[in-house]
């Protein structure tokens, strides 16, 4: 199947006069029905074609969104949820019209109880936003995926990022949400408890389901203490394989690393063209360490000896955050530095993620196969978590490029799964993964899609993303 599979019909061949009619009377000049802003909220971050909504909302307050989600149910016309618009695999798209719910507004941070490390936001509200505010307290929000996401768009894609190692992903940082569902009803999927054993896990059924299910209003997250200490450090190799087996190793001692990113040679030489630094362009490794003072220098001199045995070069320490900062602002700004490397490119960014014990193999494998190919494919990875990404640049106006391209994605994605991996680490599924869901699922997509049809009949909630029309 193409990369390019769209709908049957593109979103121009539907039609809403009377929801349009019936939110200009609600909410008046803030339905916005302008071909550039439906063109920007039809688009997120990925490769895939802008698909526009007939009209945006931005919305204040819970109570809104519902007035909107009932009007939109009376006259069943599509709703798709919108945060920074940061998703990579066309998760904002709208393929058959209807209302986008823009969320950028409703970014109050509701609670802070520094005394049970949680805070209550509303879903508009980004990662960096929530940081800065957290800063006084002596808290953080960990979660990192690089773009400064939504909560609301990070929870609904079940984002992870940089500090996922240590931390977890937003699967295990969500502690309950609040949501409106295709009745207009709101509920609650828990409460402040940091367990609970009362019915089903109606969070972790929300987190992660791409805004199919509901739409999230409110989020409580988990949050951590600013370690006492911080230390990063940047190591060098001459191969890929060595980098891999030495974040292996690191893993299976016990290291409670909190960040380790590798970048190959092409992603160091695209960082150094954009952020203007200075870093060996060979295959690297950027690693962090949180604790105490004792604690992160044993963790150090643990990792620099298994890199070491691995043929690692000089480990550059730092502890100062200007420069933490910047080596990290530089691995957060791969797309961009990517393009650099191809004028003609556009960026087709896609993850996989296996177990670690296989993360060498898969790894290794796609590399070849990028040579083999002859494509431009800077590769990053959270390979702490066996998580890893492509960035292809592609020239879609060549294809024969383009063609190349799908068939690298198609079996990078079929690799990691006969490795007992998935075929999205963090990224969703959108509508440009559909294929590989059913393939890696089989059987227990039907559930999926069960669910899906109770809780929305009417396919009202972003139609089109993960299963494709239904």
């Amino acid at each position: 199947m193409s990369i390019a599979h769209l709908t049957e019909k593109s979103p121009e061949e539907y039609e809403y006069p009377a929801t349009i009619a019936a939110l200009q009377k609600q909410f008046g000049d803030r339905v916005l029905t302008s071909d550039a802003v439906r063109e920007q909220f039809g688009k997120d971050e990925s490769f895939h074609p802008s698909k526009w909504p007939h009209a945006v909302i931005k919305v204040h307050d819970k109570e809104e969104v519902q007035q909107i989600v009932r009007i939109c149910a009376e006259h069943k016309t599509p709703i798709i949820p919108h945060g920074a618009g940061t998703s990579l695999e066309g998760n904002v798209a709208a393929l058959k019209g209807g209302v986008t719910i823009d969320t950028s507004e409703m970014n109050q941070i509701i609670a802070v109880h520094s005394e049970d490390f949680d805070v209550v936001v509303q879903p508009g509200v980004t990662r960096r936003q929530l940081n800065e505010y957290l800063r006084d307290t002596g808290m953080f929000f960990p979660i990192d995926p690089g773009a400064n996401a939504s909560i609301g768009g990070m929870a609904s894609t079940r984002a992870s990022g940089t500090n996922a190692v240590r931390y977890g992903t937003m699967r295990d940082n969500v502690i309950n949400v609040e949501a409106v569902l295709a009745d207009g009803t709101i509920i609650r999927t828990g409460n402040r408890a940091v367990k609970s054993a009362a019915g089903y896990d109606l969070t972790r059924l929300l987190v992660g389901s791409e805004g199919t299910l509901a739409m999230i209003t409110e989020v409580t997250l988990k949050v951590y203490p600013i370690p006492e200490a911080i230390s990063a450090a940047v190591c060098t190799f001459d191969e890929v394989s060595d980098a891999v087996n030495s974040v292996i190793q690191i893993i299976q001692y016990g290291i409670p690393i909190a960040r380790v990113e590798l970048l190959d040679s092409l992603t160091m030489k695209s960082i150094n063209m954009y952020s203007k630094t200075d870093y060996a362009e060979s295959p690297t490794l950027f690693l962090e360490f949180h604790g105490s003072e004792n604690g992160v220098k044993e963790q150090s001199e643990l990792t620099e000896e298994i890199t070491k045995e691995n043929n690692g070069g000089k480990f550059s320490w730092t502890s100062n955050t200007e420069e933490r900062t910047k080596m990290w602002r530089a691995r957060h700004d791969v797309a961009w530095a990517g393009k650099l490397l191809h004028p003609k490119g556009q960026i087709w960014s896609t993850d996989v993620c296996v177990p670690i014990s296989r993360l060498a193999d898969c790894i290794g494998e796609t590399r070849q196969d990028i040579e083999e190919t002859g494509l431009l494919a800077p590769m990053v990875g959270h390979v702490g978590d066996g998580n890893f990404h492509l960035l292809l640049l592609v020239d879609h106006e060549n294809q024969e490029e383009v063609e190349a391209a799908e068939a690298l994605h198609h079996r990078m994605v079929l690799r990691a799964l006969s490795m007992d991996g998935t075929c999205t680490g963090e990224h969703g599924i959108g509508y440009g993964k559909i294929e590989f869901l059913e393939i890696e699922h089989g059987a227990a997509v039907n559930p999926m899609k069960m669910i899906k049809k109770t809780l929305d009949p009417d396919n009202l909630f972003n139609p089109g993303k993960i299963f494709g029309m239904m």
